[in-house]
């Protein structure tokens, strides 16, 4: 059995190494690396998988995150919902735009912010939610969408984890996560089921002016070469690393089930473990993209598990062990809010196994094998 990896990027490469070459290679002949040929047609192919219709690519996710909030208008001192239970990237944005910081609790059994939870966390000064798709499902967003209506509020859907998870409201209408707030934002880091081989990011949005908007920021303000009408910053995706996601797109319904399908093996095994663990929940409304398979563990147990895995090499990460109020770096910031019991029970009890497109079926029952022996 091949060495067990939390993501083999290698192997993955090796699957489309002639394409990739080619497209590699194809940026450096043309001597394009800036805003070349690659990007656009990135740009439009990503339009058409989404069903977005403005893209608008930058530098990174926490770029877009921050150039979306630059976007709103907003001033020093106003409140940005977020979830407690999550990377730091998007609070760390509103923080360095001086943006006071509101932590929601989550909903323990998918992860995401719990929208029963939001009303009691808006006050005057509330102007963004941002709703965080964590580990490959949407969160509850037919309930955030009405309530950022009822009290004018902005949403700022962070799917860096989530690309290709499909929503389906209570009319049956359907949208990927990214695309039903006034802006999306997606990270491309190379562990995202739709990565680059750098750093690469994007923006979604349905509005045209927002879009403009955006455009404007991620090139230093500009509405046109030297006229800056605003105050921007530099973030662009590099012609390289569009090309690489330009390959990778026309694989990325594949990968998903590659990950869908090691989801289910994972499933079907440890539910002779159920007493120990949870496995993940899927919510109806949403489609799951398994950008991590997260188990919960139960009994205090967890950093035993992961402790006894390592000894039988098996990695494990956790994603995340620290809630966001107890984060010196943006404690200054914050607001206290409502209970976040249920986002502190997660980071003593969240474990994530290996989780990738290259993933055995004897790999998966070895894991597995090893949880039940434990």
């Amino acid at each position: 059995m091949e060495p067990i990896l939390m993501m083999d990027l290698t192997t993955q490469y090796r699957r489309i190494q002639a394409e990739m070459d080619e497209a590699v290679l194809g940026v450096i002949r043309s001597g394009q690396y800036i805003n070349g040929d690659a990007v656009r047609a990135f740009s439009d192919a990503l339009s058409e998988y989404t069903g977005s219709e403005f893209v608008i690519p930058c530098a990174n996710g926490t770029d877009a995150l921050q150039i979306a909030l630059m976007a709103f208008d907003l001033q020093p001192g106003d409140e940005v919902i977020v979830p407690a239970f999550n990377y730091i990237a998007a609070a760390e944005t509103a923080a360095l735009l001086q943006l006071n910081l509101v932590p929601a609790d989550v909903d323990p059994r998918t992860f995401n912010i719990d929208a029963q939870k939001l009303e009691s966390l808006i006050s005057p000064k509330t102007k963004v939610i941002i709703p965080v798709h964590l580990f490959g499902q949407t969160a509850d967003m037919d309930s955030i969408l009405f309530i950022a209506r009822k009290y004018g509020l902005y949403v700022l859907e962070d799917n860096a984890q989530s690309i290709g998870s499909v929503y389906t409201f209570p009319d049956g209408k359907q949208q990927q996560a990214g695309t039903m707030g006034d802006i999306g934002i997606l990270s491309f880091f190379p562990t995202k089921n739709l990565g680059c081989y750098g750093d690469g990011g994007a923006l979604l949005t349905g509005n045209a002016s927002l879009a403009r908007k955006l455009r404007m920021i991620a090139l230093h303000g500009q509405s046109q070469k030297y006229f800056h009408d605003i105050l921007g910053c530099n973030s662009r995706l590099d012609t390289l690393q569009a090309a690489v996601l330009l390959v990778k797109l026309r694989y990325l319904d594949a990968a998903i089930q590659a990950r869908k399908t090691s989801a289910m093996q994972y499933d079907a095994g440890l539910s002779a473990c159920m007493g120990l663990l949870e496995t993940p929940y899927c919510i109806p409304r949403s489609t799951h993209v398994y950008n991590q398979y997260t188990l919960k563990i139960k009994n205090g147990q967890r950093d035993n598990l992961q402790q006894y895995l390592k000894g039988k090499s098996i990695p494990t990460m956790v994603y995340y062990p620290i809630p966001l109020q107890d984060q010196p770096a943006v404690g200054k910031r914050l607001r206290p809010g409502g209970d976040l019991s249920e986002s502190n029970n997660l980071c003593r009890s969240v474990l994530s196994l290996p989780m990738h497109t290259e993933l055995s079926d004897e790999q998966i029952r070895y894991i597995v094998e090893q949880i039940i022996s434990f």
